[in-house]
């Protein structure tokens, strides 16, 4: 066993890739899992790769028992808006998935692992459109009836993980030290979108920069709280290295800024004034976004474990996006 080892399920998707080489430099060595093939890029950041489906049980245990991970970041899950197509893969992957995964490291890390769970905005669920409004910041117990199958999952894996953390394990198995964090809509400038339902910010963004047109799939007003990628995987690994004493619960809710989807537009065209930005709402969209929160409260998170973002609104395009995708995007037009 060791506690400098760090599992990372779904190491190749948007946060995985931020995930790595941030846990390296504080000198915790990395075995990745996922779905696919290691990126080429990748290829000095982690101890092993391991090209497997999260539900292969056999597989799993048998990384778990060769390495005996300290932390477990899981990451590998079904997104929203896949979620909503396809519920029963969602269950599978999002929530069975999860508790193998609480099962395996109780019989085979060898050691409490610290088990950190990217939660969701989507866990709440607000009635109307007015009750959004009147609302304002939610804080974590607050409206946790969620209308989609990805609230659903992630909130259940939410209540099981702290029941886990709070009971004390029969003698042959070791504790989880389960910690979750309910993450709002990300951006990213190194990653391009996967299929979020608050992706609708990463996608108006990184089409301005590709001068591509872009029809936003919900409505100008739609209000929702945001934070950029490099602020998401620094507040993970600040809650994964913060002692269980200071924790006054397992679920925490973070955020950079809240915005609505016009205000994005209007900060996106002070730096690409020709951007061609629309709106064309999906209905079955645009319902499961005037569910989520328009603010969450974070208070719990700054007074428990120190969380403090560096990117506002203003901050995330001119410090951050801005930067990286004219390079990155250098040239392209349509």
């Amino acid at each position: 066993m060791s506690d400098r080892v760090a599992l990372i399920t779904g190491a190749g998707g948007e946060m995985g890739r931020l995930l790595l080489p941030a846990l390296r430099d504080r000198g915790i060595e990395v075995v990745a899992l996922d779905l696919a093939d290691a990126p080429q890029d990748l290829g000095s950041l982690y101890r092993e790769w391991v090209k497997m489906n999260i539900l292969d049980t056999e597989g799993v245990t048998s990384l778990i028992k060769r390495h005996r991970p300290a932390y477990v970041f899981h990451l590998a899950a079904i997104l929203s808006s896949h979620a909503e197509r396809d519920y029963e893969l969602a269950h599978q992957v999002n929530v069975e998935g999860t508790l193998q995964l609480f099962r395996i490291c109780q019989h085979e890390a060898g050691q409490t692992v610290r088990f950190l769970f990217p939660s969701s905005i989507a866990v709440y669920g607000l009635p109307t459109v007015e009750e959004k409004e009147e609302q304002g910041a939610l804080k974590e117990w607050q409206w946790t009836t969620p209308a989609g199958m990805y609230g659903c999952n992630k909130l259940y894996c939410e209540l099981v993980g702290t029941y886990l953390s709070l009971r004390k394990p029969q003698p042959e198995k070791h504790p989880i030290d389960f910690r979750a964090i309910r993450f709002p809509g990300l951006i990213s400038a190194v990653t391009l979108p996967t299929g979020g339902t608050t992706d609708f910010a990463p996608e108006m963004i990184h089409a301005a920069a590709q001068h591509k047109p872009y029809a936003c799939f919900v409505r100008e007003d739609s209000r929702l709280p945001f934070m950029t990628m490099p602020d998401a995987v620094e507040a993970l690994i600040q809650l994964a290295e913060t002692d269980a004493e200071k924790l006054s619960r397992r679920a925490f809710n973070i955020k950079g800024f809240s915005c609505s989807a016009g205000e994005i537009r209007d900060r996106v065209l002070a730096h690409y004034p020709d951007a061609e930005i629309s709106f064309d709402p999906l209905p079955q969209k645009q319902a499961i976004v005037d569910s989520w929160p328009a603010d969450i409260d974070d208070s719990r998170a700054r007074r428990d474990w120190g969380f403090a973002p560096r990117h506002g609104l203003d901050e995330a395009l001119a410090d951050y996006l801005m930067p990286a995708l004219r390079t990155r995007y250098a040239g392209q037009e349509v």
